[in-house]
């Protein structure tokens, strides 16, 4: 899920504090104890005192003696702020005698990071984007936990992805600072998931209604869309139903320029936006403000929808938990993130027909980064004031975070109610509406909706394709092979003989349409005061006018405004930031151009 970038700027408020508030703590000061979208990439997640696999005994000792401590997370992931409530709530107390208190700026906005910085405190446990993290260590936010970490036998699992990310920090002596976030234990190259995480996909009834008609490019699948939506202007209790609800709330997030609904479809043409530059199929830069980009191409393919009539009016200005509740009540006919699809694919749907699934658009190349065995995006770090019984606390609730009994709470779901076990030690899916239609959950896992004590922390340590001991499958159930056989429906045969392939990436391999992008860890230089200042001026003026653009009236409106929108862009220092972008993200490059050799 978005989250806001901490902007560089403040971070020389909190590197001036730093004199005061001191670094990380070093292993004088430490303790020795012993001791995972969006939604996001999630199915279902949490998990009961019966799980196989470690008990909380096992993982944690006795973590859960001692007073109920208050622990603030400081988590740019969340979508939620405050304390967490619900099942998860009741397995962090029952295991650690913990209480989660999310501090989300996402939610409170940037200016909460300057306010806690400035107090030399961020929080007990930080969840940063991996490009602030380094900034984060240097300003003394972060603290060495080095010394101890060794002792957490589930976290040194990935010791090969925890020392390659503190190694690349710069002036490193072999300090352990953070650690990435969605690790996987597969390989750097490897593609391991049956759906990329963004393409086309859409309703099969409607779909196999209208013939399933070839879909030659954009303009094809917008006529589709709105055939579509002639046949089925309202969803079954009469709402409105748009293929396209947008949501302006990830808007700037993850490192990238633009509106998140633009972003993530440019990778439908084997093209990445990174930062203001756009990384092309040939392994080449162009501006994000090229026409012939992507960026330009993908906005005016929302525009085109927009006058067709095929987008929900709401969008740009409903945020994300609006649009999910309609894509949980049938009301958006395209989707386009893998997991998005969790808001109304069931095993009942699958069944009967009218589930979303990939639906191939012929001059399409699509770009997916391989497992992320490194690590995503964003890292976990403790704050560099915790000390004592609440840094052993932390520490081991970390390693369990990272632990197999962990890692089936956030990624699984409760055994009994989400799931259960066969004797052959096999996971079997039950329930699989419970994020969807917020089913209660039986008091004895805490009460309360499934969806409102979902893990609220919205970030994990290993991703959910990875292999859990346990079973011997992934730790997503769409990988489980109970599910695979329970969801060989009609539909799935149905989709397997139109397309002649097993899975969606099985389609994209055999037609040689799929782009993988080696995963790499790298430390990438963090913006200049001067470029975080030309950032967040183009930013703000790229996400107005890319808006406005979606709305316009024709296409002499539209591209007055794009012209507008660069000089205006320009003016503040855009090929300036371009230039930055290049050089920082060509490190990058050449460690994905090494690993490919």
């Amino acid at each position: 899920m978005k989250s806001k970038k901490v902007l560089s700027v403040l971070l020389a408020t909190a590197m001036i504090i730093s004199t005061l508030a001191g670094c990380g703590g070093g292993a004088d000061t430490q303790g020795t104890a012993d001791s995972s979208q969006s939604a996001g990439t999630q199915e279902a997640a949490p998990g009961s005192d019966s799980q196989e696999g470690e008990s909380a005994e096992g993982s944690s000792g006795s973590a859960a003696a001692g007073d109920l401590l208050s622990i603030e997370i400081y988590d740019v992931a969340a979508n939620y702020q405050g304390v967490q409530s619900g099942w998860f709530d009741k397995v962090v107390k029952d295991r650690f005698n913990m209480e989660l208190n999310i501090i989300a700026p996402q939610v409170a906005g940037d200016a909460v990071f300057q306010t806690r910085a400035s107090s030399g405190n961020l929080g007990d446990i930080l969840v940063l984007e991996r490009a602030d993290f380094a900034d984060c260590v240097e300003a003394g936010l972060v603290k060495d936990i080095s010394a101890d970490i060794s002792n957490y036998p589930n976290l040194m699992e990935y010791k090969d992805q925890i020392d390659t990310l503190n190694n690349g920090l710069p002036g490193n002596s072999g300090q352990t600072y953070g650690i990435p976030s969605e690790m996987t234990n597969t390989s750097p190259t490897s593609y391991t998931q049956d759906v990329i995480y963004s393409s086309p996909m859409l309703r099969w009834d409607l779909y196999s209604e209208l013939g399933c008609p070839e879909i030659a490019d954009l303009d094809g699948l917008l006529d589709v869309l709105e055939d579509m939506m002639e046949a089925h202007p309202t969803n079954e209790s009469g709402d409105p139903a748009y293929p396209f609800s947008l949501w302006a709330d990830w808007d700037g997030g993850d490192g990238m320029l633009g509106i998140a609904n633009v972003v993530q479809l440019t990778t439908w043409y084997g093209e990445k936006i990174k930062g203001s530059a756009i990384l092309k199929a040939d392994n080449t830069f162009t501006p994000l403000t090229d026409k012939s980009a992507t960026y330009y191409k993908i906005l005016h393919f929302l525009n085109e929808a927009q006058r067709r009539g095929l987008v929900d009016p709401d969008s740009g200005t409903q945020d994300w938990n609006s649009a999910v509740a309609k894509m949980s009540a049938g009301q958006v006919y395209l989707m386009w993130y893998s997991w998005q699809v969790g808001f109304w694919n069931s095993q009942d749907r699958l069944k009967a027909g009218n589930a979303f699934i990939f639906t191939p658009v012929k001059d399409q190349i699509y770009y997916a980064d391989a497992d992320s065995y490194y690590g995503g995006t964003r890292v976990f770090a403790v704050g560099s004031q915790v000390e004592g019984e609440k840094y052993e606390r932390i520490m081991k609730f970390l390693d369990w975070y990272a632990s197999p009994e962990g890692l089936t709470f956030q990624h699984d779901g409760i055994e009994g109610f989400n799931y259960s076990i066969g004797d052959d030690g096999k996971f079997t899916l039950m329930n699989d509406n419970a994020l969807m239609d917020n089913l209660p959950v039986p008091e004895e896992y805490g009460g309360g909706g499934y969806n409102d004590g979902n893990n609220a922390i919205n970030q994990w340590i290993v991703a959910a394709i990875s292999t859990n001991p346990n079973s011997g499958e992934s730790y997503s159930s769409q990988y489980w092979s109970t599910y695979k056989e329970a969801t060989m429906t009609d539909m799935k045969k149905e989709w397997q003989e139109k397309f002649d392939a097993e899975e969606p990436v099985d389609y994209m391999k055999k037609n040689n349409v799929l782009l993988i992008s080696p995963n790499v860890s790298v430390s990438l230089p963090s913006d200049s005061s001067d470029i975080s200042v030309i950032r967040n001026q183009c930013n703000d003026t790229l996400c107005d006018y890319s808006w406005r653009m979606i709305f316009a009236k024709d296409d002499a409106e539209f591209d007055a405004m794009w012209d507008e929108m660069c000089t205006q862009m320009d003016g503040f220092g855009f090929q300036e930031l371009y230039n930055a972008d290049v050089e920082k993200y060509q490190i990058e490059l050449d460690a994905k151009l090494a690993v490919g050799k």
